[in-house]
């Protein structure tokens, strides 16, 4: 057998331990450069080492590692920590340590890992795109929450829109921040401030200033109210461009959905066509490879829609699954969610979940782990979702539901 290695990624230096069946045969440190990586790779080619494992699925050490022909093992920071007392009575903990512990599990219990596999440009492109949006969404809801704290603590009016950090309420915070710069507002000049900014809802002027009137009149003085006006501005010149940067990063979401391959097999699935996010967070999380899940149960376990089993003697009980692809688990959850008020097949599902005394979440779960039973299918197919094959469908469709 070929000698196996081990590493504990870090970022400033990377510890290496080389295992030749069970002996340390080599240990290093390569710090986290160009140079680095070079001689990382080098000398792990040089001592004939073919399997490596690491505590993370990617990254540019992995993708150097992945490119230089080695077998790359992605090992869950669980999986390693739950194995250390495998190999030392006394509960120690050191990088270099680590290293022996990963390279002993890529000599041991390489079958029970999962070896990457590069997957292509377009598919990384998705994953970089949905993962940003959704770090740059993370940073809005929280902008947006500081920003309605304040104005519920002095100027509750300004909170007429339905979305506090939508282009309307932002422009009308802009020009309106606190009560006093609202004063003069009557029908006539909200009217012209909604012209103004493109407003496409359709609630009317009038209502809109019989809402900062009824709203409840704050207590601040005059020096708390311009303190308070100062934070507002501040949080709106925060906002406004990432709120904008969404909409820039959803447009190229869109546009790079377009162009891949796997993207008619989940567009049947959803309503309007020009859904864009959800289908694209589906592929750039599935990957392009099909023997990452062998069963649509392993696909279902990772997507978070399976619960765990806990047997113990007479104990037997299912828990909510933790350990799971968070962001795949929100776009299935996501995709049933939307499923359930217009797909009948999932209308129905959802209904008998809830029949059974299951709450709305562990309903979507339920329907989530449904849905996957057919997405694994036609993922694993390349096959577009047709619900004329879809026999449950059929079945319910047929019987009158």
């Amino acid at each position: 057998m070929a000698p196996t290695a081990g590493i504990d990624w870090a970022s400033e230096a990377h510890e290496v331990c080389v295992s030749d069946e069970g002996r340390v045969t080599g240990r290093f440190s390569a710090p986290h450069d160009e140079h680095g990586m070079v001689e990382l790779v080098g000398r792990l080619r040089a001592a004939g080492v073919d399997r490596v494992a690491i505590e993370r699925p990617d990254g540019i050490l992995v993708e150097r590692l992945l490119g230089a022909g080695l077998e790359v093992l992605a090992i869950h920071p669980n999986q390693a920590k739950a194995a250390r007392p495998r190999f030392a009575v006394a509960h120690g903990k050191s990088d270099r340590f680590d290293a022996y512990v990963l390279a002993e599990l890529a000599r041991t219990d390489a079958h029970r890992f999962r070896a990457l596999v590069p997957d292509s440009d377009e598919t990384k492109a998705l994953r970089a795109l949905t993962r940003a949006r959704e770090d740059l969404v993370g940073v809005r809801v929280e902008l947006a929450n500081q920003l309605r704290a304040q104005l519920e603590a002095f100027w509750p009016g300004a909170l007429i829109f339905a979305e506090v950090d939508s282009p309307i309420s932002l422009a009308f915070l802009e020009r309106y921040p606190a009560p006093a710069c609202a004063k003069g507002l009557g029908v006539g000049r909200m009217a012209a401030f909604l012209a103004r900014n493109s407003y496409s809802g359709r609630t009317d002027p009038a209502e809109l200033v019989a809402r900062i009137k009824a709203a409840p009149e704050g207590t601040a003085g005059e020096v708390e109210c311009e303190a308070r006006r100062a934070v507002v501005l501040g949080l709106l010149a925060a906002l406004g461009p990432i709120v904008a940067e969404i909409s820039e990063l959803t447009s190229r979401v869109r546009e790079a959905l377009t162009a891949h391959p796997d993207a008619e097999i989940f567009r049947p699935l959803f309503r309007d066509r020009k859904t864009a996010v959800c289908p694209a967070t589906l592929i750039a999380e599935l990957g392009d490879c099909r023997e990452r899940y062998p069963t649509e149960a392993a696909m279902a376990a990772d997507a978070g829609m399976s619960p765990v089993a806990l047997e113990s003697g007479k104990l037997r009980v299912a828990t909510f699954r933790r350990a799971c692809d968070k962001r795949l688990r929100l776009a299935v959850a996501t995709l049933a969610d939307s499923t359930r008020h217009w797909h009948p097949w999932a209308r129905e599902v959802y209904a008998r979940a809830r029949a059974r005394g299951q709450d709305h979440p562990h309903a979507i779960r339920t329907l989530g782990r449904a849905w996957l039973r057919v997405l694994w299918r036609c993922w694993q197919d390349r096959a577009p979702y047709d619900p004329a094959r879809h026999r449950n469908l059929n079945r319910l469709q047929t019987a009158g539901g």
